[in-house]
C-alpha cells in the first residue's frame, strides 16, 4: 500500500484527522504546486511541509531564521522517526560535511538551513547537485520591510524561482496584514501560489489589558495565578529587563534574562533553560521569541506597550501553542505613547515608514482603549470579521462602564492650549489638580484660568483620560520635542461643544480562578474541542506524568514537550490507558513514541 498524507499523519505523528486546510495544503504542494500559508501559531503550519517533503522524492529544505527553532524541529522530527538535520554555525567542520553529504544522497527527509547560508553560492551549487523536494520559506513575513521582524536576506530567496522553477515552494507565517500579505507574494516571486488564509483566532489565549499603575505589583499580581508556569515578560529597554528579572528572582520566580546586550553564551544559556526546563520565566526584549517552539508558555505579560498590533499579536501567540489556556496580559500608561513615538521620529528610517509605524500605533492604542469585545477589534485589524463576543478577554469578561467625559475632555484641550501645547500629562495634571509645583510656579501657569479646574478627578484619572485623548486622536505626541502634548484638527469641535466624548472607567481585569484548571484539549479536531480538569485528585498522576516525562526529557538531552506536548500529557491523565493499544489512542502518541515511550508511562498510572 502507497505511503498518503493521512497514514503519516496518523502513524509518525499520532493524531487522527487533519485540521481546517492542512489537507488542502498539503496535497497543493505534494502535486508541484506554490503556496502561501497564513496560520495561527499553533496551527499546525509544520506540517504543511514536513508530510509532503516526506512524501515528494529528494530532501525538502527550510527556510529558517533562528538556530533554536532548528534544533527543536529537529529533535521533534527524529523522535518520530523522521529523518530530519540541520546546517548552522552550532555545528562543527566534520558534522556539517556529514550533512550535506546526505542531502547531496538524499538519505534526509528534510534539512533546515538559515537563510544567509542557503544564498551563498557555495550551498546554491550543493542544492543544484542535489534531489530537492520542496523549499519552505518558514517566517516568511521577514519578507517585507513594513513588517516587525524585516531581514534583508528573505528578499533574495526569489532566487529559489529563479534556479529551481519546477520545485515548489510553501511560504508559511502566523503574521501579515494584507500590505504585508501583497509584499510576500511580490518579493518572492509566488504570483501563482495558491493563498491559504486560516483564522488569525487564537481562542485559547484570555487578552487582558489595563492602565499602568504600579507596573512591578500589578505584575505580581498577575503573576500569582502563574506560580511554576512557563512564560514570557516583555519590556521595551535591556535596564528594564535586567531589573525586572532580578526582582523576580527576588519573590521566588525562576526569571532569566534575556536581550541583544548579553554576550551570545549567556543568551544560549538562558533560552536553552526556558526550553529546557519546567516553570522558568523569561524576561526579555523582543530579541527573544521568533521560531521559539514550546508550546507549554501559559502566559505572555507586556510591562511596555509593544510597537504594533502585529507585534503585539505576534508576542502573545507565543502563549498556548498547544491549545491549552493562557493569559496575555498588559500594562501601559501615556509614557509607553510618549516613548514609542519618539522611537518612531528619532529612527533613521525615511519619513514613509515613519508614518506608517505611527498609523500602526495608532491602531494599536485605539485596540488598547476599545470597550468592544478585543478579539472582534484584533481579528477586525487583520481583515476578519469576527461576529460574536468572545467571552475570553477582559472587556468581555468584566464590561468596561463609560462615562460621559466631554468636560473632562474639555478641561483637558483647553490646559494643553493655554499651556502653549509642549507639556506632557504629568505637567498639564499637576495644572489642572491646581498643584503650585516649582514648574508650574515657573511658567505661571498658576495664573491660568485652567488651574485647579480638574480637582473633580484624582491624578490616575487625569492619566487615563489623557491616554484616552491621545488614542482618539484628539491630542497627538510632539515626537520631536519632549513627549509634550498638542492639539489637532478634531480637538475643535469638542472645545467648540460640538462633539461629545464618552471614556472608559478604569477597573481591575477579573482573576481567574486556579482551585481546578480548566484546560482545552488540543484535540486536531476543530470542532471537537472538549476540556479536562485537573481535579485534587488528580494532581498527584498529574505531577508523576510530569516527573517522568523530564526524567526521560534530560536522558535524551531535549525539552520535555519533545517527549509529550502538555495537551498529549493531560489526555494521558484524562483518559489513563492502561494498554499499549489503548495508549495508541491517545493524540499526539505516533508509532515510534508508543514503542519508546508507551509502557514508561502506562506503568506511572498503574502505580497510582
Amino acid at each position: 500500500m502507497s505511503v498518503t498524507p493521512k497514514k503519516i499523519l496518523n502513524e509518525v505523528f499520532g493524531y487522527v484527522e487533519f485540521r481546517g486546510a492542512q489537507a488542502e495544503i498539503v496535497d497543493r504542494v505534494i502535486n508541484g504546486g506554490d503556496a502561501l500559508v497564513l496560520m495561527p501559531t499553533g496551527g499546525g503550519k509544520s506540517l504543511c511541509y514536513q508530510i509532503p517533503s516526506m512524501i515528494r522524492d529528494g530532501v525538502g529544505i527550510v527556510i529558517s531564521p533562528l538556530i533554536a527553532l532548528m534544533q527543536d524541529q529537529v529533535d521533534a522530527l527524529l523522535q518520530v522517526g523522521v529523518k530530519a538535520a540541520f546546517l548552522n554555525s552550532s555545528l562543527d567542520v566534520n558534522e556539517a560535511r556529514k550533512v550535506e553529504q546526505q542531502l547531496r544522497n538524499a538519505e534526509l527527509d528534510l534539512l533546515y538551513v538559515a537563510p544567509e547560508r542557503l544564498l551563498t553560492p557555495r550551498f546554491l551549487d550543493l542544492l543544484s547537485q542535489s534531489k530537492i523536494a520542496l523549499f519552505a520559506i518558514d517566517e516568511a513575513h521577514c519578507v517585507s520591510q513594513w513588517g516587525h521582524d524585516f531581514r534583508l536576506e528573505y528578499r533574495e530567496l526569489t532566487i529559489l524561482h529563479e534556479r529551481f522553477p519546477d520545485i515548489p515552494r510553501i511560504a508559511l507565517t502566523a503574521t501579515a496584514d494584507a500590505l504585508t500579505r501583497r509584499e510576500i507574494i511580490e518579493r518572492l516571486s509566488l504570483a501563482d501560489a495558491k493563498q491559504f488564509v486560516s483564522s488569525f483566532d487564537r481562542p485559547n489565549i484570555r487578552y487582558s489589558i489595563t492602565q499602568k499603575t504600579d507596573a512591578k505589583k500589578q505584575l505580581l499580581e498577575f503573576l500569582a495565578d502563574h506560580r511554576a508556569e512557563a512564560g514570557i515578560v516583555y519590556c521595551l529597554s535591556r535596564k528594564k529587563v535586567e531589573a525586572t528579572a532580578d526582582w523576580l528572582c527576588g519573590r521566588g520566580y525562576t526569571a532569566l534574562p534575556y536581550h541583544a546586550g548579553l554576550d551570545a553564551a549567556t543568551r544560549a544559556t538562558h533560552q536553552k533553560r526556558f526550553l529546557r526546563e519546567e516553570g522558568v520565566v523569561i524576561v526579555a526584549t523582543i530579541a527573544f521569541g521568533m521560531g521559539i517552539d514550546k508550546p507549554d508558555v501559559r502566559f505572555v505579560a507586556h510591562l511596555d506597550l509593544p510597537k504594533s498590533v502585529e507585534s503585539y499579536y505576534q508576542e502573545t501567540g507565543r502563549g498556548g501553542r498547544d491549545g491549552a489556556p493562557a493569559d496575555a496580559w498588559l500594562a501601559y500608561g501615556l509614557s509607553d505613547v510618549v516613548s514609542l513615538s519618539q522611537m518612531i521620529e528619532n529612527s533613521d528610517a525615511p519619513q514613509e515608514r515613519k508614518r506608517l509605524e505611527k498609523q500602526k500605533l495608532d491602531a494599536l492604542l485605539g485596540f488598547c482603549e476599545t470597550i468592544q469585545c478585543r478579539r472582534h477589534t484584533l481579528l477586525h485589524y487583520f481583515g476578519e470579521h469576527y461576529k460574536n463576543i468572545c467571552g475570553n478577554c477582559d472587556n468581555c469578561l468584566n464590561p468596561p462602564k463609560t462615562w460621559d467625559g466631554t468636560v473632562a475632555a474639555q478641561k483637558a484641550l483647553s490646559c494643553v492650549f493655554r499651556t502653549g501645547q509642549r507639556f506632557g500629562a504629568v505637567h498639564l495634571i499637576d495644572v489642572l489638580l491646581g498643584k503650585k509645583t516649582e514648574r508650574v510656579s515657573q511658567f505661571g501657569h498658576d495664573q491660568l484660568t485652567v488651574f485647579g479646574v480638574g480637582k473633580d478627578q484624582s491624578e490616575g484619572q487625569w492619566r487615563g483620560i489623557f491616554r484616552q485623548l491621545v488614542a482618539m486622536g484628539l491630542l497627538q505626541v510632539d515626537m520631536e520635542g519632549f513627549g509634550g502634548l498638542s492639539l489637532t484638527e478634531t480637538s475643535r469641535a469638542v472645545l467648540k461643544g460640538e462633539r461629545n466624548i464618552t471614556l472608559r472607567q478604569e477597573q481591575d481585569a477579573p482573576k481567574r480562578s486556579r482551585q481546578t484548571r480548566a484546560v482545552d484539549r488540543a484535540g486536531i479536531s476543530d470542532t471537537k474541542k472538549n476540556s479536562v480538569e485537573i481535579s485534587e485528585i488528580d494532581e498527584p498522576l498529574w505531577q508523576a506524568l510530569r516527573a517522568a516525562r523530564m526524567a526521560i526529557a534530560k536522558e535524551q538531552g531535549v525539552p520535555p514537550y519533545v517527549i509529550f506536548h502538555d495537551a498529549t500529557l493531560l489526555e494521558i491523565l484524562r483518559s489513563k490507558p492502561q494498554t499499549t493499544s489503548e495508549m495508541a489512542n491517545v493524540s499526539g502518541v505516533g508509532t515510534m513514541k508508543l514503542e519508546r515511550y508507551g509502557r514508561a508511562f502506562i506503568k506511572v498510572i498503574a502505580d497510582f
